[in-house]
């Protein structure tokens, strides 16, 4: 059976199961781990980097684990979930469940596994922040609560982290850590999450959406750094010329996605004229129905780009590197040098706020191609050496693993490794996601 995720990358299962109960992933899971049999867990399709494309073996879908139950300052729900079930339910109760990855058709569990985030992660954070207790399935089968704080019962080393608002590539190991931190961000390669508690929030005051066009992306840019302390603000992502373009959207250098809560419109009328932003052209909303149509703009981007690299035959080829914020600038100019150099369509937009914006290159024929795979490499490398991460939010599944050695030290690596070999000893979960299976 093929199965392929939302970069267009596939691979083959020999089995695929939907169980609905706890024991009976148990039972799956103790099946495999005696006979060797890799196990992949499937989502709702919406991963970019092929952690939730099977090698082989089982895919093994949590579909059925919708549970949800709401309380006050929590939600208790199953991974098969979908997000924008979970940010309605919790709407309906009078609160609000932060975390907003592009795709809120995700499964709860591909969020937790990817430590996803999204564009009001310029205040609120990754999903690990937002998970309080996690109830998993290990590789033999043994099923455990996991509360926020339990530490884990084993030493492990410090493993160096960059300095960077997001970070989401391997496993942020650190003497003392909890189990909660160690699952989430590790890509269905250590347990199977079946259910998790999320911490709620209480209902947003008045919110102020914003689409802001510059004339020229260096405003833009400026602008970002004057508006990015502002203590209310929410959303803080970017749109360059040729995304613009490619959505249909006006012809002007760049954009600026904002959200604000309990805003201070006439503050907002000097900080715009500040800026050199085309205020007459701008939008601006304070509705429910303004946020969706911003979003719809925003989102129409990934969308877009997924089309074209398909009808181009290609996988999508984009950067998820985030460096540290006084360093944003720099990289933005690294990105413009490499681009100067590349002949095919490229666009810039995204989380510019946690100097985290995605290139995605969309490359017709073999030479450009090669020449886009050159790019994200070389990038790849100096986001590190600016302080930077390989991955900030997607991942790295299959795809992007080689990333990680350009990242970390050989002795970082093995100690990933180990807590891998401890937790999963004949590594049948998530093979060959952020590592090639021992020999």
């Amino acid at each position: 059976m093929t199965i392929e995720d939302a970069s267009g990358y596939s691979g083959e299962c020999d089995r695929r199961e939907s169980p609905s109960t706890v024991s009976e992933v148990a039972a799956l899971l103790k099946e495999a781990s005696s006979s060797g049999m890799p196990v992949t867990l499937l989502g709702a399709g919406s991963g970019v980097t092929g952690g939730g494309v099977p090698s082989g073996g089982l895919a093994l879908s949590l579909e059925k684990f919708r549970h949800l139950e709401i309380s006050k300052g929590a939600a208790r729900a199953g991974a098969g979930l979908l997000l924008y079930e979970l940010q309605n339910a919790a709407k309906s109760a009078g609160q609000f469940y932060a975390p907003d990855p592009t795709h809120n058709s995700a499964a709860l569990g591909g969020t937790i596994a990817n430590n996803a985030s999204g564009s009001r992660s310029f205040r609120y954070g990754s999903t690990r922040r937002h998970v309080e207790s996690l109830l998993v399935a290990l590789a033999d089968g043994t099923v455990r609560e996991f509360a926020r704080g339990d530490t884990i019962d084993f030493d492990v080393p410090a493993v160096k982290q960059p300095q960077t608002n997001k970070h989401q590539a391997g496993y942020p190991l650190r003497p003392g850590m909890d189990w909660v931190d160690l699952f989430c961000g590790s890509e269905g390669t250590l347990g199977v999450v079946l259910e998790a508690t999320f911490r709620l929030l209480p209902a947003r005051g008045p919110l102020l959406s914003g689409v802001v066009f510059f004339a020229s992306e260096a405003q833009a840019l400026d602008a970002v750094d004057v508006w990015r302390p502002l203590e209310r603000l929410q959303m803080l992502e970017y749109v360059d010329a040729k995304s613009l373009e490619l959505i249909d959207g006006p012809r002007y250098g760049a954009a600026l996605l904002i959200e604000e809560e309990n805003p201070d419109e006439e503050a907002w009328v000097d900080r715009l004229e500040a800026a050199g932003a085309m205020i007459d052209e701008s939008w601006f909303g304070t509705t429910d129905g303004d946020r969706e149509r911003f979003r719809k703009f925003r989102h129409a981007l990934p969308e877009k780009v997924n089309d074209t690299v398909r009808r181009r035959g290609s996988l999508k080829m984009g950067t998820d590197y985030a460096v540290p914020v006084d360093r944003n600038r720099e990289m933005i100019g690294l990105y413009r040098k490499g681009l100067s150099e590349y002949a095919g369509d490229a666009v810039i937009y995204g989380h510019i706020g946690d100097g985290h914006p995605h290139v995605n290159l969309m490359p017709s024929g073999e030479v450009e191609r090669n020449k886009a795979w050159e790019l994200i490499h070389t990038w790849a490398h100096q986001a590190v050496s600016l302080g930077g991460t390989v991955g900030a939010e997607h991942g790295l599944g299959k795809r992007k693993k080689h990333l990680l050695e350009i990242m970390y030290s050989p002795e970082d690596l093995a100690a990933m490794r180990s807590v891998k070999s401890r937790l999963d000893p004949g590594w049948i979960l998530g093979r060959g996601t952020l590592f090639d299976a021992p020999a």
